[in-house]
């Protein structure tokens, strides 16, 4: 079972267990991770689970489709790692990801 590290604005970071094949959003709310807000339940179309890709896995993380690319742009202050959550999909080689989550969104 994956191990994902969410990291909220201040510092304070969350380890959450997640199921292989679950969004990573699944896994930060079902953990009740504050920042994810997940308002439209994970269909790519609202943006409030936006997050930033710890450095050292931006080269280990699928680049993001059209869609949530279209999406992201309206999430405030993108950056080249922003992704949408609900579009992570959790693998194996997506154990230990580290995230930071947006002040935004608290």
């Amino acid at each position: 079972m994956p191990i994902l590290t969410l990291i909220e604005h201040n510092g304070t970071a969350h380890q959450v267990k997640a199921d292989v094949g679950q969004s990573v959003m699944q896994a930060a709310t079902f953990a009740a991770v504050p920042g994810i807000q997940a308002d439209c339940g994970g269909a790519c179309s609202c943006g409030t689970c936006h997050a930033y890709i710890d450095v050292a896995w931006q080269d280990r993380v699928p680049q993001a489709d059209e869609s949530e690319s279209d999406m992201l742009d309206y999430a405030f202050e993108r950056r080249d790692n922003s992704r949408l959550t609900c579009q992570l999909i959790v693998s194996e080689n997506l154990d230990g990801l580290v995230l930071h989550l947006p002040a935004s969104q608290y």
